[in-house]
């Protein structure tokens, strides 16, 4: 990276950090972009720049928050277990891990602003598709997946899925309910 660049990621890091505190305390709806700005100690133009609006930085704070999840995720991939196993472990990672950062980040007035839940649960959702569609393509190459149904299928099938899951309110659903699914996507309602 040259100077430019170290430069340029230091004020995103500095906004995300002040957006991501910001918003934890408040939510989405409460916070302006001119108090990211200030609180970040950049111009509310490089926010607009760097990020586009306020959804912009909304995403990149998930992203952020979700940089371990992924990488965990990503790591399991090169473990020495079944790919069964793997794609199981994702799919309960992907699962449980958003909606845990949303319970321990952020305060009860935030978890209260219904545009900050639904961008944040968007934009997980959005890394959660990417997560998986690596898993998918992976299998497939493996020979566990197969190669005949689309990738593009899977993925609807699985954000099918995810859509139930989104409505489960208790940290217990996500556990038991999300092994219950797991078979269900890797075995259907008969076979094994």
């Amino acid at each position: 990276m040259n100077k430019y660049e170290i430069r340029t990621q230091k004020k995103k890091d500095s906004i995300i950090q002040a957006a991501l505190e910001l918003f934890r305390d408040k939510g989405y709806t409460n916070v302006s972009i001119n108090e990211i700005a200030s609180h970040s100690g950049v111009s509310s133009v490089s926010i607009y720049n760097y990020f586009g609006n306020k959804e912009g930085v909304i995403k990149e704070c998930a992203r952020f928050l979700m940089q371990e999840t992924t990488q965990i995720v990503n790591d399991l991939l090169l473990e020495n277990i079944s790919f069964k196993e793997k794609l199981l472990r994702a799919l309960s990672i992907c699962a449980e891990k958003p909606h845990q950062l949303l319970e321990e980040y952020f305060s009860q007035e935030a978890l209260h602003d219904t545009v900050f839940v639904d961008l944040y649960k968007e934009s997980a959702n959005e890394i959660r598709r990417d997560i998986l569609q690596v898993f998918i393509e992976s299998g497939k190459q493996e020979g566990t997946i197969d190669a005949s149904i689309s990738t593009e299928t899977v993925m609807e099938f699985l954000d099918i899925a995810a859509s139930i899951q989104a409505n489960w309110e208790t940290k217990e659903d996500h556990q038991t309910k999300t092994a219950e699914i797991g078979k269900l996507i890797l075995y259907g309602l008969i076979g094994r």
